[in-house]
């Protein structure tokens, strides 16, 4: 490694250590005025709106995201369009949130009158107790920081990750205290990875009805292939006559028999299937029945309803095809 890469080593891992002190310290600030600032927030009948301008606006943006997703209602306004027309945006039901580092930013400050004007429960997030927005803040919460971790001290890195992590704390103690749960959490995540985690069922995927591959336990091997390449999905169940499941039979099973030498054409398919198989049922979630799989080593699973009969089949692709995996 030459010297110039050691140096940009260095200076990466100084920023990072900069950057972590700048949070340890902010710990010594959830205070008295970060609980008013929770109960503010919980008994605001409308929306909590975020405004900020330049990197901390970025950062009020990502702090209303956050807290819309985790059950507080938040929106971003951009303080200098507010001035222009969107502050009527804001109600008498809402709480403003505020961010800037040195407490004196002009757009902000512009549309602080009317805020108060319209008698609002103003939050301002700042790096400076003593500057106009901190004074006239219903509550003030402290983010300063000992130094940038920007070595000349301007561009805003060491404030603007100690103010997403008060965000971040403030979204997260809300959404504790309010009893957030992970399905009231997938019901804003319904397009995504993690909320289809959350949200969809085996049901919602298994096939059914003439989809499900399945044999008699009366049936030949060859009668299983048969079912097994035409539903494709690598295995079939074998039910009694009253739809029971007594067994399954997969590619496994299949090459193990031919090990043996034995003929599709004159072995019945109870003398090779595997009889203990593992079976769910349609009413868990999709990702419970990948976990399944993933314990069992295993790539399909059979379910079964509340008789304990056959009623469907789900294999690894169709976890792949609804973007559980």
């Amino acid at each position: 490694m030459t010297t110039h890469d050691q140096n940009l080593k260095a200076l990466g891992l100084a920023v990072i250590n900069t950057e972590a002190q700048a949070v340890l310290a902010l710990a010594g600030k959830i205070n008295d005025q970060f609980v008013q600032a929770c109960h503010l927030m919980l008994n605001c009948k409308g929306r909590v709106v975020v405004t900020g301008m330049g990197k901390s606006g970025h950062i009020a943006g990502k702090i209303a995201a956050t807290l819309a997703s985790t059950g507080t209602p938040a929106f971003f306004v951009h303080p200098g369009e507010a001035s222009h027309g969107d502050l009527g945006m804001i109600t008498q039901q809402d709480v403003v949130l505020a961010l800037s580092n040195s407490g004196e930013t002009g757009e902000v400050l512009t549309i602080l009158p009317i805020i108060k004007r319209i008698d609002v429960p103003f939050i301002a997030m700042t790096g400076n107790p003593e500057s106009s927005l901190a004074r006239f803040a219903t509550v003030h919460l402290d983010v300063a920081v000992e130094k940038e971790a920007c070595p000349l001290g301007l561009a805003p890195t060491s404030s603007t990750t100690v103010a997403l992590v008060m965000g971040d704390a403030l979204a997260v103690s809300l959404l504790e205290t309010k009893g957030f749960t992970r399905d009231d959490f997938a019901l804003s995540h319904p397009g995504g990875s993690l909320g289809k985690r959350l949200l969809l069922m085996v049901s919602d995927i298994m096939h059914s009805g003439a989809e499900v591959p399945s044999v008699q336990d009366t049936a030949w091997v060859s009668d299983a292939l048969l079912v097994m390449t035409e539903k494709k999905m690598g295995m079939t169940a074998v039910v009694d006559q009253d739809n029971q499941i007594v067994g399954v039979f997969t590619d496994g099973d299949l090459r193990r028999m031919l090990e043996k030498n034995m003929q599709i054409n004159t072995t019945k398919i109870l003398e090779v299937m595997t009889q203990s198989c593992t079976v769910i049922t349609a009413d868990i979630l999709a990702a419970e029945a990948m976990k399944v799989m993933q314990q069992k080593k295993i790539n399909a699973l059979l379910i079964i309803d509340k008789h304990n009969k056959l009623s469907g089949a789900l294999n690894m692709h169709d976890l792949i095809r609804a973007g559980i995996v």
